[in-house]
């Protein structure tokens, strides 16, 4: 059973058409949030970071938001694939105190145990991180504004009902409530428009970078929100994927390169015009076909559906029915920390096994850039 299934948007579609797939064409990658959903993708990412994008030059925007941010920051590291088989046992391996008579674990111990964990990950890895030669690194967080300037549960009640209507008349209007706050690597713009979306840039440095990682997973009532990260505007900072679930932006970007590959592939010729211009592929890496792009916007289906946005993305997605071969048939998700409950070892196996089935998205990949059959490229 084929495992991976490529999807395109318009633009992305005619270059793979008429110059096929090379690593110098990727400009961007996303990364959801989704949580152990990302599990799966680990395969790919190794692949992709360790192999594929190594043999280009060009620069290229990683843009995260809660596990994504996780993943694109490690991909960053020295050595990625190292780094991304200990995300994955670490993530797998994940396990939290319940206090006495409570059913779950409370928001401050799960969030003081990921933030140390976060810490010593990346210890002595963040100023090569925000350096690296190529990768320039895109951390998406939500920061709250009244009444999501507190954390009490009647502040966050009234917060979160607010946005949640709020979304349902207008993703923009969502905005009042919740502003996107994206931390980048010192210098690096914006890969992406606001599109009328509230939205600051904060620069990254080593003495925000934890606490910018760890915000980006805060998810409200699970975790606690962070307060005050330093080099950014006072207030709570929760979850990116509740501004930006599976990165719907608008990644329309043209950019006129300055310098010309020696690869003739790297170049073409627009409108009749002799003017080269990058590729702009987005690939992106995906746990299942819509670009969802708010978190409220799970239950919204009208807004599954593929916009212009993202005309210049090639995304990578595990077919439905092989999904249904994974242990539980279905991707890992958070309903597995119920499921399982306390039985830790079962959790572990389950996951294990997911993730290791997932090497198979990985191959087929490869398999396919050796040899592009668009019979396997539906649009987006």
């Amino acid at each position: 059973m084929k495992a991976l299934q490529l999807y395109a948007g318009p633009r992305a579609l005619k270059h793979i058409q008429e110059h096929g797939l090379s690593p110098e064409h990727i400009r961007a990658i996303p990364a959801a949030a989704g949580g152990p959903k990302g599990l799966v993708l680990g395969a790919l990412d190794r692949f992709i970071f360790g192999e594929w994008l190594a043999k280009s030059s060009q620069p290229v925007d990683l843009v995260g938001a809660s596990i994504g941010a996780w993943r694109m920051a490690t991909a960053c590291t020295p050595d990625p694939v190292a780094k991304f088989k200990q995300l994955e046992h670490e993530y797998i391996h994940q396990d939290y105190a319940v206090e006495p008579g409570k059913s779950y674990p409370s928001p401050a111990h799960i969030s003081e145990r990921f933030g140390a964990g976060i810490e010593a990950f990346y210890a002595g890895l963040e100023p090569g991180i925000l350096a690296h030669p190529r990768y320039r690194l895109h951390v998406l967080t939500s920061r709250g504004t009244w009444p999501l300037t507190g954390d009490s549960k009647l502040r966050m009640g009234l917060g979160f009902g607010g946005a949640f209507f709020a979304n349902a008349v207008s993703r923009n209007a969502m905005g009042r409530w919740l502003e996107r706050v994206v931390f980048s690597a010192p210098g690096a713009p914006l890969p992406f428009a606001a599109d009328g979306y509230p939205t600051r840039q904060v620069a990254l440095a080593p003495e925000n970078f934890a606490d910018a990682v760890q915000a980006s997973c805060s998810i409200p009532f699970v975790l606690k929100p962070v307060a005050n990260i330093a080099h950014a505007p006072n207030g709570l900072y929760w979850d990116g994927g509740l501004s930006d679930y599976h990165m719907h932006l608008d990644w329309r970007l043209d950019v006129t390169i300055h310098s010309i590959a020696t690869n003739a592939m790297n170049t073409w010729t627009e409108d009749g015009k002799d003017a080269k211009k990058t590729p702009n592929i987005v690939l992106y890496p995906h746990f299942q076909r819509a670009v969802v792009p708010g978190w409220l916007d799970k239950s919204l289906k009208h807004r599954h559906k593929a916009t212009p946005f993202l005309d210049d993305m090639l995304l990578l997605a595990p077919r439905p029915e092989w999904i249904a071969t994974l242990p539980r048939g279905k991707l890992p998700d958070r309903s597995d920390f119920t499921h399982f409950g306390s039985d830790l070892s079962a959790r572990v196996a389950c996951w294990s096994q997911g993730a290791s089935m997932a090497q198979q998205l990985a191959q087929e990949f490869a398999e396919w850039l050796d040899q592009p059959d668009m019979r396997f490229v539906q649009a987006l």
